[in-house]
Order: structure tokens, then sequence, then C-alpha cells
């Protein structure tokens, strides 16, 4: 069998606000997953989002230092509308979140924005234009 891709993984430094970003952005986490070491949520395609603690990266590489998230992973969130990517930008920025980005009309046909979660991974939100 060839390897497939099964789950994208990210280690956070706060189980919490990792998973209530995630789950403004629509990922589905059991309740219960703040106070877990590791969560998973399901993705389309069977594919799993899944989040760990440095913790417990931790309890199996005790010399675990968590590198800058700043431009090692991307992770693009499809918007219903170019309206939803501003209402989204908007609602995360307002429950305090960092904007990296405001919305622009890309010149690629695309609504985009940059929004930064818990540790300062940077989150695209994007749309479609009309026409």
């Amino acid at each position: 069998m060839t390897p497939r891709i099964d789950a994208l993984s990210l280690v956070v430094s706060d189980m919490a606000a990792s998973v209530a970003f995630y789950r403004r952005l629509g990922l589905d986490f059991p309740e219960g997953s703040e106070t877990e070491g590791h969560a998973e949520a399901p993705m389309p395609g069977g594919l799993r989002f899944m989040l760990d603690s440095e913790a417990a990266i931790r309890s199996f590489a005790p010399d675990f230092v968590p590198r800058s998230a700043h431009g090692r992973a991307g992770f693009a969130f499809k918007c219903e509308s170019p309206a939803q990517v501003d209402a989204t930008y908007s609602e995360l920025t307002d429950a305090g979140y960092k904007g990296a980005a405001e919305p622009w009309d890309a010149g690629w046909g695309q609504r985009y924005a940059q929004i930064e979660d818990p540790d300062g991974q940077t989150v695209d939100l994007f749309a479609p234009l009309a026409g």
C-alpha cells in the first residue's frame, strides 16, 4: 500500500485557546478536548486535524523545544462568500485574535484575509470573487 496522508497536526502551547480558535473556524473537536493533551477533529475526506500540547510532545520527546509557527505551515479555510471572509475575519479579531492581513480582493480572483491562531500560526480565509 502506498502511504497516504491521514492527518494534519499542530503542536500548541495552550490547548484550550487553540481548540476555541479552530472551533470558530468550524472544526468539530469533541467536548472536553480543551483539557486533553491530544485532540482530533474530523475533516472532509476522512482527514483528521490534530492538536498536541507541548507537554504531550515532551512526554515522549523530553528535549522538545517549540519552533516559531510563522511560515512553517499553511492552513486555508474556504468561506461561502466574500462577505463571509469579511465577517469571519471581524468575528475573530473582535474576539481578540491578531489579524495578519485584513480582507482584500486578491489578484488571483479571491477575497482573502489572514488571521493568527493563539500560537502565531497564520491561517488564511478565502472565497472566490463573483464573476
